[in-house]
Order: C-alpha cells, then structure tokens, then sequence
C-alpha cells in the first residue's frame, strides 16, 4: 500500500511541475471540500452553504428545520416534535451514509446501530455556517461519506469585546434563552455561548394527544491563542445535556406514559498549526466525540428497569498543506481513530468493544489552465476488525472567461465500515459471523452547471446526480453454532440513487428575493428488492422516507419605506414516500402523504441593536408526518428577540 501510495504522489508531483501558473490570485470565498479555504469558483463538488448572515436571519431554533427547507437533496424526517430522533437524508441514501462535522470534529455515534447521527440535539443560536457537500466525499472523510458529508461551524470570536442576548417564547411552553459573550486582540480571541431551551412538547405519535416534553441545556467554548507569528493553538468545545420524553406505544390504553431518554453529547478538539513557511502549514489534532443515552422505564419481567448505551471516539490527525504555487497545491495527511461502545441491556451487564482505524489520505488540487480546476485524492483505511479499503474522488470545474456560467463534475468512490454495534450486538451475532463481514462499496457521478444572468439578477444550478452502494450490511438469517439466528451480513443487492437538483435565487428587485429548490430522486433499494427471504409484503423498490419530489420556496419581501421590517415565507411541497410503518402495529409497505408546509417569520430591526421576531410555523396548520405514525408540529407561534452589544 505504501508503494501504491508513493507511486501516486510521484506522478502528482509530475504533474505540478509541468503544469504552467496561469493566475496570479485565487480570491478566497469559501472553506472548501478538500479541508483548506479555495475559491467557490474551483470547487467541482456540488456544495451547498448556509452562511452567517443566514443564520442571523433564521429563527429557526433547531439545525435539522433549517436544513430541510433550505437545501437540495437534503431530505430531514423526524418522530415526532423538538428533540426526537431525526436526519437528513442525502441524494436519497440512508443517514448512516452521510458523515457529519462540527468544528471538525467527527460526530458518528459509535454508539448508535449503524454508526449514523441525529440531528435532535443541535441547536442553531451557536452556529454561524453549514457547508453540505454532496456525493461521495470517503477520500477526505472516510468511512460513511457517501451520500456526502455536512460540516457545522459554531460562532468565531471577533476583534474587540461582543456580548450577545437572545430570547423567545411560543406554543407548547416554549422557553428559549441563550447568550454568549466573545473577544479576539492580536494574540487571542475566545468564545462562550449558553442556551437552554425548554418546550412541554407535543405527542410525539399522531393516534394520542399526551405530550412529550424536551429540555435541552447547552454550552460552546472556543480559545485561540498565537505563540508565535508561525505557530498557533486553537481550541473548541460542545456540550449538551438532554432529557425527553417520548411515546413507545400506539395502544394508548397499554401505554406506560414513562418513556423517556436521558442523554449527553460532547465534542471537542485541540490543535496546534504549525506554519513551516508560506507554502507549508501544518495542524495537529486531537478531537474527542462522547455520546451517552439512558433510556427510561421498559417492561421486562414486571420490573421498569433502563438501557444505557455510550459511544466514545479519540481521533488524532495530522494534516499537511502544501501550495507550490497561487495555482497548485497538495493537501495530505494521516488518522489514528479508536473507536468504543458500552452498552447495557435492562441492567443485565455491561459489554464494551471497540476498534481503531488508521488512515494514510492527500488531495491534489490545481489550475491546469485559466480556466479550469481540477482535483484528485485518494485515502486508505486500515479497520482493526473489518479489513483494508481504499477510495478516490476527482473533480472538475471550468468556468467560462465572462464568470457568468461554470461546469462541474465529480466522480467517487466511498465505502462505509460496519458499525461497532453491527459487529456485535444486532440479534444473534456471533465470533463466526464476524469473520465474513467486511465494508459496504460505492460509486457516485455527478454533473452540473451553474449559470449568472446579469440582467434578471438570477443564478441557477442544475445538477444531475447517480450513485449506488454494495455489499450492503443488513440483519441476515444463517446457520452457525448455536443454530438459526439473525447476524450482520453483506448483501448480494445494490442500491441505486439518481436524481436531479435544482437550486435558483431571483433578487427581482430592492423589495423582494424568491429562491427555489426543486429535487428529483429515483432509488432503488437492492438490499431488500434481491433478499430471496424477504418478506412478500415489500412490494415498493424505493429506499423508505425519500420522497420522489421535494420542492423548497424561500420568498423575502421588504415594505417601500420601511426597510426594517423583513417578511419571509418558508413553503415546502414534499411527495408521498415509502415507509415500514411503526413497529408496534406492522412492518409492511405502507406510505406517509404528500404535504405542503408554510412557514411565515416577520423580523423587524430596532434601534440598530435590537432584533425583534414573530415566527409561524405551520401558517395552514397542515396535518402531516415525514415519518410514518409521528407527529410534526400544527400551527405554532414564536416571538423572541435578539440584542447584540
């Protein structure tokens, strides 16, 4: 592997230098896919941003809401209202196919069934930017990122001495309450951000009317501090405190109303960058995600007794970033990742495994001519348990000498490890079974462009999208020592996804903004269509909870001569999709409805230091669940405000 791996630094380094230097600037713009900061201009992977001017506009009070209006192929489901478990979905795969990032640390629950993250607990008054790359993204972020990878960005420290309060309260005893207090000089900056929200919630099942409540405690913390011109420490750190109560059964009659999950999430990092020269920059990295849950009261034997599961990951990462020049560059690097899952079933014991991964990973990155950027990168894993895989990603951006209009491309190959718990602890599996066991492979391709008219004041971008996954990992019925059970095996299927995206935004004029959404995806789910033991009662072939059209209308408006106040509606049309219903009642094909959701936020400045809001979420009070049997909020209003000091 060493071999391979020298073979292809040797032929970029061929490249580099018999590649001429067109430009003299590449103007930064945005923190790009291959982890360094690179003109939007250049990047080939199709990427969506949320930055922070967005963020100081949305009064959306959880991430997973703000991402599932405001994206492509960003499909988010929820069971049931604030808190309860929930994803994004992209470009059709399951959430186990999409890594997630928050200041760059890795957020998998090593703890959870497929190693996958939910999104119920992060709350948005910290956050300043959101990049959604889509498409295979293994060769920089490994194993998961398939469908594609989310990075989060919390809040940065700015020059001087920043106090910020944010308040608001709404249906369902809502009670939201956050501040933070920031500073940065020459040498240091730091930030410290609190919050806790509370709501008495509603039910999260749509066949009973008890409520669920959600308490959500939470702190960010950032220290910066520059020893020297070249070298610098950076720091963050996150912490939530969770509590929530959820519905476990649809026969209300049977129901103990005493489910509830108690939970913590941490994540934190330490760097040192490390500035050789101009041209070489290194960073250093120790990042620790923690993640705990203790779920409540559960009938076994006549005795309420509780399920624990905890989820622990220590990764150390070295990273390299080396410019030849303004036109082309190498970004490369190396991971030890240690992952452990403690886990205790009704009190019975505690087992705890773990596994480590190492990683040997570079991206090429260069201007081959004026006109177009083209990148390459590759990444090998070793998994202690699972086996070796490799990946590689390339992409392609030609802008046209006007700016106005771009074409991009990537091609990737990606793979996703099995889970900790899918090793050891799904139904019956056993030392045997894990010798067979080995990572789900993929391909994905996409192809699009992104075109300016100056004189509509409209951008556009279409893309067209096609991936498929194999050797899915699924609970597989087999013959082993102690007889028939169910193990994790490999499947012979493969699942497919394409589809197409549609993003435009139109400044018609001073007083209003329309920008829409529009996403077509087509899946085919070969892990359950090929099972030759499949239950007869599947009959649908799409993946479940992915709508075949997904369409998203932003629309901003100003009142002539009054500047301040900003009118904006949120209208999301989502199609029927598959799903397996609750299984309390059935797990046959069944479907949740088609919806249409308008959200209405009117913001209104005052003084230039207070930011006053009213929010109406559900303006029609539409019924509807985007996942089968789970309650999503009616008509529900919230008025806050926001000082900055």
């Amino acid at each position: 592997m060493f071999c391979k791996m020298l073979r292809l630094l040797l032929l970029i380094y061929y490249i580099l230098f018999s590649t001429s230097v067109f430009s003299k600037e590449i103007p930064i713009i945005v923190i790009a896919p291959s982890k360094k900061p690179q003109s939007i201009s250049t990047v080939g992977t199709s990427i969506s941003i949320l930055d922070e001017l967005f963020f100081e506009n949305s009064k959306e009070v959880f991430l997973g809401d703000v991402l599932s209006s405001n994206s492509t192929s960003t499909n988010f489901f929820q069971s049931g209202g604030h808190g309860t478990s929930s994803a994004i979905q992209l470009r059709g795969l399951p959430k186990r196919y999409s890594t997630v990032y928050i200041d760059g640390v890795k957020m998998s629950d090593p703890s959870s069934v497929s190693n996958d993250f939910d999104f119920n607990h992060i709350l948005t008054s910290q956050i300043s930017r959101v990049e959604i790359l889509k498409g295979n993204q293994s060769s920089i972020y490994g194993s998961g990122a398939i469908g594609g990878t989310i990075n989060i960005f919390t809040k940065k420290p700015k020059e001087g001495f920043h106090k910020d309060f944010y308040y608001n309260t709404g249906s369902n005893g809502l009670q939201n309450l956050a501040g933070s207090l920031s500073g940065a000089n020459r040498k240091s900056s730091f930030y410290l951000g609190l919050e806790r929200f509370h709501t008495d919630g509603i039910s999260a099942m749509m066949h009973n009317e008890e409520k669920d409540r959600y308490r959500n405690n939470s702190i960010v913390a950032k220290y910066d501090y520059k020893f020297k011109d070249n070298i610098t420490l950076k720091s963050n750190f996150r912490f939530a405190d969770t509590y929530l109560q959820y519905d476990k059964e649809l026969d209300t009659s049977t129901a103990t109303h005493d489910e509830e999950v108690d939970g913590t999430e941490s994540s934190n990092n330490i760097s040192i960058i490390y500035e050789f020269n101009k041209k070489f920059i290194n960073n250093f990295t120790l990042a620790n995600t923690y993640i705990k849950r203790i779920y409540g009261a559960t009938e076994n034997s006549g005795n309420a007794l509780q399920d624990n599961y905890y989820g622990d990951r220590y990764a150390f990462t070295y990273t390299g970033n080396y410019n030849f020049n303004l036109d082309n560059s190498i970004i490369f690097g190396a991971e030890i990742e240690d992952d452990n899952i403690g886990y205790n079933k009704d009190l019975s014991g505690q087992e705890n495994k773990h596994n480590h991964i190492t990683s040997k990973f570079y991206d090429l990155q260069s201007r081959i001519t004026n006109n177009i950027y083209f990148t390459f990168g590759s990444r090998f894993d070793e998994h202690s348990i699972a086996g070796n895989e490799e990946s590689h990603r390339a992409t392609f951006a030609y802008l046209f000498d006007d700016k106005s209009l771009k074409i991009k491309s990537s091609y990737g190959t990606g793979f996703r490890f099995p889970s900790l718990y899918e090793m050891f602890f799904v139904y019956a599996a056993n030392a045997d079974s894990l010798q067979n066991v080995k990572a789900e492979n993929s391909k994905s391709f996409d192809l699009g462009f992104e075109k300016f008219i100056e004189k509509l004041n409209l951008n556009f971008e279409v893309v067209y999208f096609n991936l498929k996954y194999n050797d899915v990992l699924e609970g597989w019925k087999t013959g082993n020592s102690s007889g028939s059970a169910y193990t994790t095996q490999n499947m012979p299927g493969t699942v497919k996804s394409q589809g197409l995206e549609f993003v435009s935004n139109w400044e018609t004029n001073d007083f209003m903004n329309i920008g829409l959404n529009y996403t077509y995806t087509s899946t085919y789910d070969g892990a359950e269509q090929d099972d030759p033991d499949k239950n007869s009662s599947y009959t649908n072939a799409q993946m479940v909870r992915v709508p075949r059209h997904l369409i998203n209308i932003k629309t901003d408006f100003l009142i002539p001569n009054y500047e301040n106040i900003i009118f904006s509606l949120n209208t999301k049309w989502s199609d029927m999709a598959r799903d397996y219903g609750n299984g309390n009642r059935t797990y046959d094909d069944e479907r949740t409805d088609d919806y249409l959701v308008n959200d209405l936020t009117i913001n209104y400045q005052l003084w230039d230091t207070y930011d006053l809001h009213l929010k109406i979420t559900n303006l029609l009070d539409e019924k509807y669940e985007t996942a089968r049997d789970y309650s999503q909020l009616g008509r529900s209003f919230n008025i806050g405000f926001n000082r900055s000091f």
